[in-house]
């Protein structure tokens, strides 16, 4: 299979900063997804409705005239969210849902949540409203190693949570294990999980070969092979609890480079040639579209969207550097060529 006709796609987890560094990307998203979830980790972070909607129109003001673009907003859940917000939510369709980040897991967590437990009231109230809760899945603890963070958080918190929530709506954001898989898998109830391309394309070797990579550090971080092999059987085994969620979440290159540099991964610049060459790589290309287009929509009770990308098996030369605000920012495999290339198509109008 040498070219591809896809449903536009979706992104589900993406990170689109604000003022002048979102307005050098977020035309990347734009242009090839029809919606995208955006994360509200910016800092103050997005707590209300109506934080959320402006965020939403500065968004859609950096743009392209004419460009068809749906971002749907989530807004960070903290121990004081009110519940009153929760009922909001659920009636505003742009607001899709609350997320949920453990102090101190990622970027801009400061503000996230110190005991799960705490949160029981609101999310009972969210389960009755089914009004999403996205995850970042990890303990914080400073004694638990790295690489085990995501496994211990799900046999903790999440697996329980599960239980005494059966009906409420859950997606375990970015996931990066076997065990999350596995979760997400035989989970009881509407549960499901996103994947990255950088987690399908790369193993932790991926951030020390040839010296530190620190354009390859993210969090959850990169694990072992085995866990690389299991997400990509999970993306492309046509399981309608997996979907696309890209995590792009550019830095500057100065901050990225710095003796204690970012985390995270800026992959939407050519985000569905990243997920071809994956899905590619196992011989399933046939179910990317499902994958990328129909999963996320059908879990979110939304429509699929109607206007379609196209992909053919010419390689893409990823460019070194890219204008972001002041500085640059590097895309994720910067200088690599990769098989695939999205080819423009001037008669698709976007949905």
């Amino acid at each position: 299979m040498d070219q591809l006709s896809l449903l536009k796609p979706d992104d589900w987890h993406v990170h689109l900063r604000d003022d002048d560094a979102m307005a050098a990307i977020v035309g990347a998203t734009a242009q090839v997804f029809g919606r995208a979830l955006v994360m509200p980790n910016l800092r103050p972070p997005i707590t209300r409705v109506e934080q959320a909607l402006r965020y939403r129109e500065r968004i859609m003001a950096a743009l392209k005239p004419g460009q068809s673009f749906n971002p749907l907003m989530a807004l960070y859940l903290t121990e004081s969210t009110p519940e009153e917000e929760i009922a909001r939510v659920a009636e505003t369709p742009e607001v899709i849902g609350f997320k949920l980040y453990p102090q101190g897991a990622t970027t801009h967590s400061e503000a996230g949540i110190r005991s799960l437990e705490a949160l029981d009231p609101l999310l009972e109230t969210m389960a009755h409203y089914q009004v999403p809760l996205m995850v970042h899945g990890e303990v914080t603890d400073s004694n638990i190693d790295i690489f085990d963070r995501e496994a211990l958080f799900i046999e903790r918190y999440l697996e329980p949570l599960t239980q005494r929530f059966r009906s409420l709506r859950i997606v375990l954001e970015h996931i990066s294990t076997k065990e999350g898989v596995d979760f997400v898998e035989r989970a009881q109830g509407p549960v499901a999980g996103t994947l990255t391309a950088h987690h399908l394309l790369l193993n932790r070797n991926a951030l020390f070969v040839g010296g530190i990579q620190p354009h390859h550090y993210c969090l959850p971080v990169l694990k072992r092979e085995n866990h690389r092999q299991a997400l990509l059987s999970a993306a492309t085994q046509g399981n309608p609890r997996f979907f696309l969620g890209t995590d792009s979440a550019p830095h500057h290159r100065s901050l990225k480079e710095s003796s204690c540099g970012c985390a995270g991964c800026y992959t939407a610049h050519h985000a569905m040639e990243l997920y071809a060459t994956a899905f590619d790589q196992v011989n399933a290309l046939d179910r990317l579209e499902g994958f990328a287009s129909h999963h996320g929509a059908d879990f979110y009770g939304l429509p699929r969207n109607t206007g379609v990308i196209r992909l053919e098996r010419r390689p893409s030369n990823i460019p070194l550097e890219l204008p972001f605000g002041s500085e640059s920012v590097i895309p994720f495999m910067a200088g690599k060529t990769i098989p695939w290339t999205r080819t423009e198509d001037p008669s698709n109008s976007g949905d």
